[in-house]
């Protein structure tokens, strides 16, 4: 497939968050609903994020891959039950990838405030620290993760009442939302063997994801229609798009697209993070209660990821996954 030069529409979020005038949110509800049935993806601006929260992820997360490997090999997310904490560069290799990727990634940190235990699931517990000062990790990305909790509440209030439906339905999934946040640094393309990308093409598995890529560090595309659409990297714009359970939810009328990395930083790492708001482990599609597809949101997530992530037995069980 080529690659199209077409650009993905970049929408301003401020209207829905900070109206100025009558019909602001309307206008940026009707703006997400066309793009999203269109491409599954945009870019968005005025979320609210700023901009030192950014710049302060991303320092941290430089922070955390400059660790020594011994140290990171610690916090292997093999290691824990919920699966946090540290991916090796070429653990993961999704069905139909010929090789892993080239990443390493910290792994998963879930919604607003730690859970303190485990839960019988095994998918909710406490985050995993590395040991480095507050100040250089812990506390800059426990902010940042809290805003783009946030942020994924505003992106599926709007999404929710494009499909016609009240804000209220959140109350029937997202009472407390299965919220992972991976932080990925991708090596330089150079280093990596033939026909191996920085993560493969996939579409996402769930809800709405919001991403971060470091600005000036292109390689995200885009599938759409047969072509991949090249993403920039850009400072204080978001990537926000689709995932399969989404699309599933909305009927189809939302898109959840393939999309692909491909390092085209010149001989440099290339930082991202991506914050995933799927909703409530047990809960079913809220827009069609009487959908005869009662998969829960836990039991999409472990169809898709069991192999990738290694899930324990007891997990698979608790969820009412098939064995």
């Amino acid at each position: 497939m080529s690659t199209d030069q077409a650009t993905l529409p970049v929408i301003d979020l401020s209207g829905y968050i900070d109206p100025q005038s009558p019909g602001d949110k309307e206008r940026v509800i009707a703006e997400v609903r066309d793009v999203c049935g269109q491409y599954g993806f945009f870019q968005a601006k005025g979320h609210g994020i700023p901009l030192n929260l950014q710049r302060g992820l991303l320092n941290s997360i430089d922070t955390l891959f400059n660790l020594p490997e011994e140290e990171k090999l610690k916090l292997s997310f093999l290691d824990n039950i919920s699966r946090r904490g540290y991916e090796k560069s070429g653990m993961s290799l999704r069905e139909g990838d010929a090789l892993p990727d080239s990443k390493e990634s910290l792994k998963a940190y879930y919604i607003g405030q730690e859970d303190p235990t485990t839960d019988h699931t095994g998918l909710c517990g406490p985050n995993i620290w590395p040991p480095l000062p507050n100040e250089q990790f812990r506390g800059p990305v426990w902010e940042y993760y809290e805003a783009t909790y946030n942020l994924g509440q505003i992106i599926w209030e709007i999404i929710l009442q494009g499909l016609g439906h009240p804000v209220s339905v959140m109350e029937a999934f997202a009472k407390h939302p299965m919220v992972p946040m991976k932080m990925i640094r991708y090596p330089p393309q150079s280093t990596t063997l033939p026909g191996q990308f920085g993560v493969g093409a996939h579409s996402d598995f769930g809800g709405v994801t919001v991403l971060l890529q470091q600005p000036g560090k292109h390689g995200l595309e885009v599938n759409h229609n047969d072509k991949w659409l090249p993403v920039q990297a850009l400072e204080d714009i978001y990537v926000i798009n689709c995932g399969d359970m989404l699309m599933r939810w909305s009927g189809g009328q939302y898109k959840s697209a393939k999309h692909r990395v491909i390092n085209k930083a010149d001989g440099e790492c290339r930082l991202s993070c991506a914050t995933f708001f799927h909703g409530d482990l047990f809960a079913t599609n809220p827009l069609n209660p009487s959908d005869p597809n009662q998969d829960t949101v836990g039991q999409l997530l472990v169809k898709r990821f069991r192999n990738q992530f290694s899930y324990l037995p007891q997990t698979i069980a608790a969820v009412g996954a098939p064995a």
